[in-house]
C-alpha cells in the first residue's frame, strides 16, 4: 500500500459519495485515484496504461452522470481499474485477476455498475445504443454513456453501431477517447472554449433556429447553409466524419483538466434534443507513472512490479514462448519464400508479428481491430499466389467466422492461420481462453487444422502451413512458455493427417492433442507404476484425422482417452464420428473424451484452471482408473 495519504478517496465509496464533493476538490480526488491504481496494479499485475490515462475523465463522467442508474459502458474494460475503485469494489482491488478476485474487465456479475461485461474490443456503442433504444421504448429516462478508446475505433462494429445510431436518432454520448491517433490538433484554451459552446444550449437553439429558417428557403440555398454550417464546424473541430454519420460532434477537449470536461459534460447531459452526440476527448495513456519514459507496450499490460523502481518482478522464463518461437519459425520460412507475408489485427507485439515486420516491413501487415477485414484481405493475397499468415488469438478469430466460411474455406484458399492463445489462458479467463476455435474450424470441409504439442513441433507446423497450398490451414498453440525441448535447426514440413506415437503399451492408450501431451507423459508414468501398460499418442492434427493411428489404437487396447484444450464438439468429436463410421466401437472399446468443461471457467492461474478443467496428470489418471472401475483392481500408486 502506498505511504501517500488518501484523505478525499478514503471517504469515497461509491460514486454518491463522489458527487458530494466540491469541484475544486476533483483535482485533489484524482491525483489520490491515481495512485490507487498504480499501486494495485504494482501489487496484482494487469492492464495499467489504459487506466491510467483515464482517471480525470472517469471522475468527470461519475460526477456528472447517476450512475449506476445512468449508465456507464466501457469498451473492452481494460481502462476501467478507476472506475472499479470509485464504484464500491477498492476494497477488492488487490484481488484483481486473482483466483476468486475481480475480473480485469468490467462484468455484469460483479457489480451493478458495469451494465456491459467487455473483454473484447469495439462493443460499446452497439451496446449503447441498445439500451437508449430500450429505454426509449419503456417508456424510462436515463442516460447512455459508451466510452470507446481510438484504437477501439478501428474496428468495423464501431462504424456499423455509429450508422444505425445516427439514423435512428437515439439520446445517446459516445466518449471518444483519443490517446493514440493524431485525428486533432493540439488541445489548449481556444478548442476548450468552443466545444463548451458547441455543446451549450444557446447554440444549439440558435442552430435549430436557422434550419428553421433555412427550410423556408428554396432548398438549393437550404442545402447550401447546411453544408456550409457543417464545413466550418468540420475545420474548426474536425469532427466533419462523426457529423456524417449522424452524431453532433463536441470536441476536442483535454481529458486530463476537469475544469474543461465538467461543462461539457453538463451541457451535453442537460441537453433535451433526441440525437447521439460524439464527445472527442484527448488523453495520455499511462499518464502519471512514476517510471519516466518507458515504452507504452510495456506499460499496457504488466506484471506485478516494485512502485518504487518499475521494476517488474516476472519470473525468468525456463523456455522460449510459443509466441517468439512462431514468429522465428514465421521468419525462417519468410527467408526462403518471398511469396510469405504476415498479418495481424491490432496485436503485433501479442502475436509476435512486431518482430517479423522489423525483418520484413514491406511484408507485414497490422489491420487494426479488424479481424474480419484481415481475413478476407489475407484471402485476396491467397487469390493472387501470396502465402499470407492470418495470426490473430483464438477468441479474435471468432469475430471473423464468416469470412473464414465464406472467403476462405468454400473458395479453398489456401489462408494459413496462427492462432495464438488456444486452450486456457489464466488471468484473462473466460473472455480470452481459446476454447472454441477446434470446434469451429474442424467442421470446415478440407480445413488442415494442427495442434502443436511443443515449440518444436510449432515450428514443424509453420513450415507444413508453408507448404499447403491447395486449401487452408491452421496451427493452434498455447500461451506462455514451451516445454523446453530443443529446436530444430528448421521447420520440416509435416506429412498431412498422420500422428505419432511416443509411448506404446497394450492396455490404455492415450490419444492427446496439442498442449496436454506433457500431462499425458506424466500421467502415463503414474498408471505404469501401477502397473497399466500404456500407450501415448500424439494426434499433432485435428483434421485430417490419422485414421490408420485410430484404428491401431482402437483394435488393440482396452480404453481410449481423447484428450484436448478445447470444448466439447472438437477433436475429440471428430475421433468418436470416426470411430462409429469406421464400426470400431462395436466390439467393447471403452472411449473416454476428455475436453473443456460445458461452462466458462473463472480466472486463475493457468495450472489452476487446468486442474479444475480435470485436464492435468492427475485429471488423467482419475479418468483412467474410473474407466477401468470394477473390471480391475488398480490402486492409487501413492495411496
Amino acid at each position: 500500500m502506498s505511504d501517500m495519504p488518501t484523505l478525499i478517496l478514503d471517504h469515497v465509496s461509491v460514486p454518491a459519495d463522489l458527487r458530494m464533493l466540491k469541484p475544486n476538490q476533483l483535482r485533489q480526488f484524482a491525483d489520490e485515484l491515481r495512485r490507487e491504481v498504480i499501486d494495485a496494479v504494482s501489487v496484482t499485475g494487469g492492464h495499467l496504461g489504459a487506466g491510467l490515462g483515464v482517471v480525470e475523465l472517469t471522475v468527470a463522467l461519475h460526477y456528472v452522470y447517476d450512475t449506476p442508474r445512468d449508465r456507464l459502458i466501457w469498451d473492452v474494460g481494460h481502462q476501467a481499474y478507476p472506475h472499479k475503485i470509485i464504484t464500491g469494489r477498492r476494497d477488492r482491488i488487490r484481488t484483481l485477476r486473482q483466483s476468486g478476485g475481480l475480473s480485469g474487465f468490467t462484468r455484469r456479475s460483479e457489480s451493478e455498475y458495469d451494465p456491459f461485461g467487455a473483454a473484447h474490443s469495439s462493443t460499446s456503442i452497439s451496446a449503447g445504443l441498445g439500451m437508449a433504444v430500450a429505454r426509449d421504448l419503456k417508456g424510462v429516462d436515463y442516460h447512455v454513456v459508451a466510452v470507446i478508446g481510438d484504437g477501439a475505433m478501428s474496428a468495423g462494429m464501431a462504424y456499423e453501431a455509429m450508422n444505425n445510431a445516427g439514423s435512428t436518432d437515439p439520446r445517446l454520448l459516445v466518449v471518444l477517447n483519443d490517446n493514440d491517433m493524431s485525428i486533432a490538433p493540439a488541445v489548449g484554451a481556444m478548442s476548450a472554449y468552443l466545444s463548451q459552446l458547441l455543446s451549450s444550449k444557446p447554440y444549439r437553439n440558435l442552430r435549430d433556429l436557422a434550419k428553421q429558417v433555412a427550410q423556408h428557403f428554396p432548398k438549393t440555398i437550404e442545402t447550401t447553409a447546411r453544408r456550409a454550417e457543417e464545413y466550418a464546424r468540420g475545420m474548426v473541430t474536425g469532427g466533419t466524419l462523426f457529423e456524417e454519420l449522424g452524431f453532433y460532434y463536441v470536441g476536442p477537449v483535454d481529458g486530463h483538466n476537469l475544469d474543461h470536461l465538467l461543462p461539457v459534460l453538463k451541457n451535453i447531459r442537460d441537453a433535451k434534443q433526441n440525437r447521439p452526440v460524439l464527445l472527442h476527448v484527448v488523453t495520455e495513456k499511462g499518464r502519471g507513472h512514476p517510471f519516466g519514459e518507458q515504452s507504452s507496450e510495456k506499460y499496457h499490460a504488466v506484471q506485478k512490479f516494485d512502485v518504487v523502481t518499475g521494476t517488474l518482478s516476472k519470473p525468468k522464463a525456463n523456455a522460449p514462448s510459443y509466441t517468439s518461437v512462431y514468429a522465428n519459425a514465421l521468419i525462417a520460412v519468410a527467408e526462403t519464400d518471398e511469396r510469405v507475408v504476415a498479418i495481424t489485427a491490432a496485436m503485433p507485439s501479442g502475436t509476435g508479428i512486431d518482430n517479423f515486420a522489423k525483418r520484413f516491413p514491406l511484408r507485414s501487415f497490422d489491420v487494426g481491430i479488424a479481424e474480419q477485414h484481415a481475413v478476407t484481405f489475407a484471402a485476396g493475397l491467397a487469390s493472387e499466389g501470396m502465402k499470407p499468415f492470418a495470426t490473430i488469438y483464438s477468441t479474435f478469430l471468432q469475430r471473423a467466422y464468416d469470412q473464414i466460411v465464406h472467403d476462405v474455406a468454400i473458395q479453398r484458399l489456401p489462408v494459413r492461420f496462427g492462432i495464438d492463445r488456444a486452450g486456457l489462458v489464466g488471468a484473462d479467463g473466460a473472455t480470452h481462453a481459446g476454447s472454441f476455435d477446434l470446434g469451429y474450424l474442424c467442421s470446415l470441409p478440407d480445413f488442415v487444422v494442427m495442434a502443436a504439442a511443443d515449440e518444436a513441433e510449432l515450428t514443424h507446423m509453420v513450415a507444413t502451413c508453408a507448404s499447403i497450398e491447395d486449401r487452408p490451414s491452421a496451427v493452434r498453440y498455447p500461451r506462455g512458455e514451451g516445454e523446453g525441448v530443443d529446436l530444430p535447426v528448421e521447420g520440416i514440413p509435416l506429412e498431412i493427417g498422420r500422428g505419432r506415437v511416443l509411448r506404446e503399451g497394450s492396455v490404455v492408450a492415450i490419444l492427446s492433442l496439442g498442449g496436454r501431451l506433457a500431462a499425458s507423459l506424466i500421467a502415463a508414468e503414474d498408471l505404469a507404476a501401477r502397473g497399466l501398460s500404456i500407450t501415448v499418442a500424439d494426434a499433432r492434427f485435428a483434421k485430417p484425422l490419422d485414421l490408420p493411428l485410430l484404428r491401431q489404437l482402437a483394435g488393440s487396447h482396452e480404453v481410449l482417452i481423447t484428450i484436448e484444450e478445447g470444448a466439447v464438439g472438437g477433436f475429440s468429436s471428430q475421433v468418436l464420428h470416426a470411430l462409429a463410421k469406421e464400426g470400431l466401437l462395436d466390439e467393447g472399446l471403452k472411449v473416454r473424451p476428455m475436453t473443456l468443461p460445458d461452462r466458462f471457467l473463472e480466472h486463475d492461474s493457468p495450472d489452476r484452471q487446468y486442474s479444475i478443467a480435470g485436464l492435468d496428470a492427475d485429471g488423467i489418471v482419475e479418468t483412467v482408473l474410473a474407466t477401468l472401475g470394477a473390471d480391475t483392481n488398480w490402486r492409487p500408486a501413492r495411496a
